[in-house]
């Protein structure tokens, strides 16, 4: 069935969106000059940020181990994170909730591991430009090397101004990396829908007819909202509410959206006892080909512009006239 990949992908979608807010991570091992240039094991040299004390840095890419900020999935990694290092165990950080720079503390564990602003990271290199980390994944007291795949790069505001004279902006901007992974992906999901993915910018469907009316839900809280959290985009949901209809009905579905902003059904999001499945379907499928396909105009979703084959879910709710 083409939801397949959908159905199979669907709980690593939210999987992830939990990994990246939970990350925890560490950090990397002291040279002679305590300038560390690369990952060394020795737990008997406590590291020390003290050579970059007082120096604001600014993260400007954030990846997967492929160097890729998009996963499979289509979510897509954003830098964030801005401080510069007080001491040895606290560090002054930026509060997307509060709009302002906190304190915070910095505490090391062992092996180039480090609990930076309650998120444990792994230093992997530490300049007076540069600093890089792996954000690191940690489940009650295990760290979970398996599953830490995220990579940090922050360079410093002074290096980014005045040496490679450009902005942290633009360093943000996706790569060709990224583009050439979605343009793959696109090419994939185009000639098998059933390797749809997330897309970046979220299907917009807009109403033909005054009998339908429709609403996008958004699902992140206000805090997620005020932090600056935007990852409901994975798997949009809308409210859509049709008058005039055959007859009272209310489905909550599935559906694919191509590249073409043609509309698939593909299958209920609630339980049905399975002596009820073939005759849902029927129905939410007549109201995707009927319905959704006559009142709607669609764009489709796309990913770096590039439009693909998308998921989302709609919660439709028919009344019958008079």
């Amino acid at each position: 069935m083409m939801y397949t990949n959908f159905a199979k992908h669907k709980s690593s979608i939210f999987a992830i969106l939990a990994l990246v807010f939970l990350l925890n991570a560490c950090g990397g091992s002291p040279k002679k000059n305590k300038i560390y240039t690369s990952i060394q094991s020795d737990e008997s040299v406590k590291p020390t940020f003290m050579p970059v004390k007082g120096i604001r840095f600014t993260e400007v890419r954030r990846t997967f181990k492929n160097g890729v900020a998009f996963n499979e999935d289509g979510y897509q990694l954003e830098p964030e994170w801005r401080f510069s290092f007080l001491s040895d165990d606290s560090v002054n950080i930026y509060n997307p909730k509060r709009k302002m720079f906190v304190n915070a503390p910095v505490l090391f564990d062992h092996d180039s591991l480090f609990n930076i602003a309650w998120s444990w990271m792994r230093l992997r290199k530490l300049t007076r430009d540069s600093i890089s980390f792996q954000i690191m994944k940690v489940e009650g007291r295990s760290l979970m090397r398996d599953q830490s795949v995220v990579y940090m790069t922050l360079y410093a505001d002074d290096y980014i101004k005045n040496k490679l004279h450009t902005t942290a902006a633009a360093l943000m901007k996706p790569t060709r990396a990224d583009t050439l992974f979605i343009q793959r992906k696109t090419a994939l999901a185009n000639k098998d829908t059933s390797k749809a993915f997330s897309a970046r910018e979220p299907a917009v469907l807009t109403s033909k007819t005054k009998l339908l009316t429709i609403e996008r839900i958004n699902s992140l809280t206000v805090d997620e909202i005020r932090e600056g959290v935007n990852q409901d985009y994975m798997l949009p949901e809308y409210n859509i509410s049709i008058k005039n209809a055959y007859d009272d009905f209310k489905y909550s579905f599935s559906v694919r959206v191509n590249a073409d902003g043609s509309l698939h059904f593909l299958r209920s999001v609630v339980f049905l006892f399975p002596e009820f499945v073939a005759s849902y379907n029927r129905a939410m499928r007549g109201i995707t080909d009927g319905y959704l396909k006559a009142y709607l105009n669609v764009k489709p979703g796309t990913t770096l512009g590039i439009p693909h084959a998308c998921f989302i879910i709609v919660n439709v709710n028919g009344t019958k006239k008079g």
